[in-house]
This record gives C-alpha cells, sequence and structure tokens, in this order.
C-alpha cells in the first residue's frame, strides 16, 4: 500500500515539476525576447515597443485578461498566440509570468 501511494505521489510531483519547466521553456521561446527573462520589458526589442513590465501588468489586469491578450495579441505589436499554444498552455505561461509579481 506504501508502495502504490509513494509511486502515485512521484508521478503526481513529477508531472507538475515538467509542467513547471514547460511553462518556463515556452515562455522564454515566445515571450522573453519583448518581456525580459524576468518580465521587466527591459530587452532591446522591449524598449523599442515600449513594452510594460508584466510584473506590474500582473497587478492590475486578471488572469482571464491575460490570458485573452496572450490568444488575441494585442495591437499590431504583440503577436497573437492562441494558434500556436494550447489553452493550457497559454494559462500555464500566464500562471508563470504572474508568478514573477510575487
Amino acid at each position: 500500500m506504501k508502495r502504490i501511494f509513494l509511486s502515485g505521489a512521484l508521478l503526481v510531483f513529477g508531472s507538475v515539476s515538467a509542467f513547471a519547466v514547460d511553462a518556463k521553456d515556452t515562455y522564454m521561446n515566445k515571450c522573453s525576447v519583448c518581456h525580459g527573462p524576468d518580465g521587466a520589458g527591459k530587452t532591446a526589442k522591449g524598449r523599442k515597443l515600449k513594452v510594460k513590465d508584466v510584473r506590474e501588468t500582473s497587478k492590475k489586469v486578471s488572469a482571464a485578461e491575460m490570458i485573452k491578450i496572450v490568444e488575441e495579441g494585442k495591437g499590431v505589436d504583440m503577436d497573437a498566440f492562441g494558434k500556436d499554444l494550447s489553452k493550457a498552455d497559454i494559462k500555464a505561461v500566464v500562471d508563470y509570468y504572474r508568478d514573477f509579481a510575487r
């Protein structure tokens, strides 16, 4: 019985860790070019586009609104990722960068 519980716990925690790594990888590959690795927007492209610091934005904008922005894009400067990423991936990325504000 203890072995079954331990195996199940390792499976759950292992998949949570993999999920977190995937969100970080997705953020680094798709978002950090403009928003930077820390969300501050202090990259060359981020400065040119006047990208807002997601650490501050996360305090003012709901997760649902941020998910919509990632899905649909924003103006001509931010690409829409709704066709490239699954809804679960988008939510994971939003959760990942909302953690920057904590």
